[in-house]
């Protein structure tokens, strides 16, 4: 009796242990098969991306991967959404390159002053089959791979006082993107340049830390700073371009059907969005001034003697790393008026 009741006991201790590899293999499934979609803004063309790339990736492999958006920084701060992404509790995350570039330098690339004269520059660069391919896997050293780049926005200044000449930034405390493309530029216009992340930008407006910031049309409109501020001045010296970069441990984690779906919906994505991201910009420009804002812009002659000097500083800057002039110099063959 007590070899049957041990016999019984060993079977049971075996489906038992079964049942706890199964359901930890399923568990670790389920982890693997949803894709958090993170980033700091709302309403903009990058959230339009994120919700097209789900659309697009459930049209080609269903429910294999569940997309889970968290636009407005609901997953932290820009830096720990980057930190996320890279240590891979975040899947995806989608920003503006240049709070890339503590990553990997070659991020600065994107954002080189006179670059990008317009969208039509970035989709010039970024859908030349060539370098799209370069541009997925070039930071696979990383840890990350690149599965949307898209044009976002000009860049321009919002403040709480006017700016109607280059002088009147002189001293003014200018939230930045983390990027010497970014921060020695406002230096240069006499500006102190301030790396922020966008959550942090308001209190500190609100608390006298901040003057202002370098940021997208879009982002004003969509967080409403119409309410903080009424200024705005053009200065038409870049474009922000915008990548959604996907952990890679999770995307080789994945079959080669969803691997394949994954490229193919973030291209997907981009080409959807293209128009609606240009319309939002004239769409945002127009909010603005329906909201009591001020657009202004430097008259031809400062606004051209203040893009030549950003040439200088420009070459200058990417002289400094050998790896991010080798990719400015790429992109420069791909623009069609190259600076």
């Amino acid at each position: 009796m007590n070899r049957v009741w041990q016999r019984c006991f060993l079977k049971a201790v075996a489906l038992w242990a079964v049942a706890i590899v199964v359901a930890l293999a399923t568990v670790t499934r389920a982890q693997a098969d949803t894709m958090k979609l993170a980033s700091a803004t709302i309403n903009d063309v990058q959230h339009e991306w994120q919700k097209v790339f789900a659309d697009e990736l459930h049209t080609r492999i269903g429910d294999a991967v569940t997309i889970e958006l968290y636009p407005a920084s609901q997953l932290g701060a820009i830096p720990r959404m980057a930190e996320g992404v890279l240590l891979g509790t975040i899947e995806a995350f989608t920003t503006p390159t240049a709070f890339m570039t503590h990553v990997d330098p070659r991020f600065q690339a994107f954002d080189v002053p006179g670059l990008f004269t317009d969208s039509g520059d970035v989709r010039s660069a970024f859908q030349d089959p060539t370098y799209r391919s370069h541009l997925e896997t070039m930071f696979i050293d990383k840890g990350l791979r690149v599965i949307g780049a898209f044009y976002n926005s000009p860049a321009v200044v919002f403040s709480l006082e006017p700016v109607n000449s280059i002088v009147d930034m002189s001293g003014m405390k200018i939230r930045t993107f983390a990027s010497p493309m970014q921060t020695e530029p406002m230096k240069q216009l006499g500006a102190i340049p301030l790396p922020l992340a966008l959550s942090e930008v308001v209190p500190q407006l609100q608390n006298g830390g901040l003057d202002g910031m370098l940021v997208g049309m879009p982002i004003l409109t969509a967080f409403k700073y119409y309410d903080i501020g009424k200024y705005v001045t053009d200065l038409r010296f870049a474009q922000i371009v915008s990548v959604t970069v996907v952990n890679e441990g999770f995307f080789q984690s994945q079959d080669d059907e969803v691997q394949q779906a994954i490229v193919d919906a973030g291209r997907a994505a981009e080409e959807r969005v293209y128009e609606w991201g240009v319309n939002n910009v004239k769409t945002t420009y127009a909010t603005w001034t329906e909201n009591g804002g001020k657009v202004t812009r430097l008259d031809e002659g400062e606004q051209a003697a203040m893009m030549d000097e950003f040439a200088a500083l420009a070459n200058e800057l990417v002289q400094q790393d050998d790896a991010v002039r080798a990719e400015y110099e790429r992109l420069q063959t791909l623009v069609s008026d190259p600076q």
